[in-house]
């Protein structure tokens, strides 16, 4: 009884907000899917208070992301059979996350399915043969594993428009893209298909989607989170955790997703639930590594979030580190493309080892063959590149350390320009043009990455054309919970839960 007057009165409420005007199929949906405007973690907890079961949630992600996909190509890979198999079983496990939907990113072993990486490399016949540790920490916390998200060609570029799985459209307006290289998980997340999913970030690929798609996006400190035996090498700049529409349901991903006991590199966060009264020292700059302003539109966005902290009691100061930007760029780039080079240069190997002839030029995109060129063009005329990069990061890391002794939190645009239209950073397209743009267009996030500081993006404000443009708050090494603590007082000050695009599960 109570489960369904639960159901009667939440379909009730979802349809006096946002569809009472609606009719036919349409508001047959809406009554018939209570759950799209639950965050994650209120779906696990009704999960737990018996009021709705697991299969329910599954069944209307499904339904969901059958309505919604063929207009944004987020979901490129679907296990609904294993899903439904799992969600009846009555062994999921009673974790944070338990009988929640979820979706995991393209760039993930996810044991016994295909794993494409975006890459007509990867794109036949490519399966796991285990789990990626984030896998395992979300398989743990008890969430549905449904399918798996489009992403560029090995999560290279900031938009995710491969020549395998075709481009995600952004749900605010399907003529822009969604970021990359997490585009997928967050066009999935922002219109509705699941409340949170799987995503990775090595240079901006977790903030840069969801500042163009409207959601929260937390890259953690380097070192921060668990990893399976064999996933870590010197110079990973990578961090994978998830895209939500809640601060709390990121706070809760960190929680499951951190290293706790022996095996914490840092002092762990634990499970961040309210703001703090504390006041912060906030230092603000718009200007890129190069000295660039920003598009006027990402200007205002930031200007405007900076006032608002300053509302909140927060001072907020002009301030940036000191460094020099083509410098950075350049060290940055030599550990950035030391996957495309090998790729390339093993392309004929990994054919082989498939069963197929394959030559670079053939499997990968002009975009991948021209970061392996970039490579090793500059190794030939100056051999020890990535050397010379990794002592570069070590020095940026400690500059970055001393630059939060004198500040709680940084405030930056996430990216120089509000979202592009797709084609505008093709991978197809000549290198050097795709190079100038997304070097332009990403000048905020790589730095966090080197650092190994942690950086979230917010979804405060909009453009004048209706986009979204994130705000990026970032701080000291291990200081996640500084940034959690002001994301839900941000959140409280301007809430965002109610802003959802034309193409969402809530315009059904």
């Amino acid at each position: 009884m109570r489960r369904r007057r639960f159901l009667k009165n939440a379909a009730a409420t979802v349809a006096g907000v946002s569809f009472l005007p609606m009719l036919g199929r349409s508001a047959a949906f809406a009554l018939s899917d209570p759950f799209v405007k639950m965050d994650a973690t209120e779906q696990a907890r009704r999960v737990r208070a018996g009021e709705i079961d697991p299969v329910e949630l599954l069944e209307a992600a499904i339904r969901r992301i059958e309505a919604l996909n063929p207009a944004l190509n987020a979901v490129i890979h679907k296990i609904y059979d294993k899903a439904r198999e799992l969600a009846r079983s009555g062994s999921l496990p009673e974790g944070a996350f338990h009988g929640v939907p979820y979706l995991i990113k393209d760039l993930a072993e996810l044991e016994g399915e295909p794993l494409t990486m975006g890459s007509r490399l990867f794109g036949f016949g490519n399966i796991a043969e285990f789990d990626v540790g984030s896998v395992m920490r979300a398989k743990e916390a008890g969430l549905v594993i449904l399918g798996k998200t489009n992403t560029p060609e090995f999560g290279l570029t900031s938009t995710t428009e491969s020549v395998l799985l075709g481009a995600a459209r952004n749900p605010w307006n399907p003529e822009y893209h969604t970021g990359g290289s997490s585009g997928g998980a967050a066009a999935a997340v922002a219109s509705g298909m699941t409340p949170i999913a799987h995503a990775s970030d090595g240079g901006g690929s977790i903030r840069i989607p969801a500042s163009i798609c409207g959601l929260v996006g937390l890259k953690p400190s380097r070192g921060r989170l668990h990893v399976a035996e064999g996933e870590e090498f010197l110079g990973d700049i990578v961090v994978r955790l998830g895209v939500s529409r809640s601060v709390r349901d990121t706070a809760r991903l960190l929680d499951i997703g951190e290293r706790k006991g022996f095996r914490a590199h840092l002092p762990p966060v634990g499970m961040v639930e309210r703001p703090s009264r504390a006041r912060l020292k906030i230092a603000l700059h718009t200007k890129t590594y190069v000295g660039t302003e920003p598009h006027p539109d990402v200007k205002a966005a930031i200007e405007k979030t900076a006032q608002l902290c300053a509302r909140l009691g927060h001072e907020v100061t002009e301030a940036r580190p000191r460094y020099n930007g083509e410098e950075f760029l350049e060290h940055f780039m030599a550990i950035w493309t030391t996957t495309p080079l090998e790729l390339a240069d093993n392309a004929w190997i990994i054919g082989l080892a498939q069963g197929r002839l394959l030559s670079a030029e053939g499997a990968l995109e002009p975009w991948t063959l021209g970061l392996a060129e970039w490579h090793r063009k500059r190794e030939e005329a100056k051999p020890g590149i990535v050397k010379r990069a990794l002592d570069y990061l070590d020095k940026f890391t400690r500059l970055y350390d001393d630059y939060f002794q004198r500040f709680d939190a940084e405030l930056t645009p996430v990216l120089r320009l509000p979202p592009r239209k797709l084609g505008e950073q093709a991978p197809t397209l000549d290198f050097e043009t795709v190079y100038d743009r997304v070097l332009d267009y990403v000048s905020y996030t790589p730095q966090h990455n080197a650092a190994g500081t942690p950086a979230i993006s917010l979804p405060l404000f909009m453009s004048p054309d209706g986009l979204p443009i994130g705000s990026q708050f970032a701080a000291r090494r291990g200081r996640e919970k500084t940034l959690l603590e002001l994301a839900y007082e941000l959140e409280q000050a301007r809430p965002w839960a109610e802003r959802w695009p034309d193409i969402s599960a809530v315009n059904l």
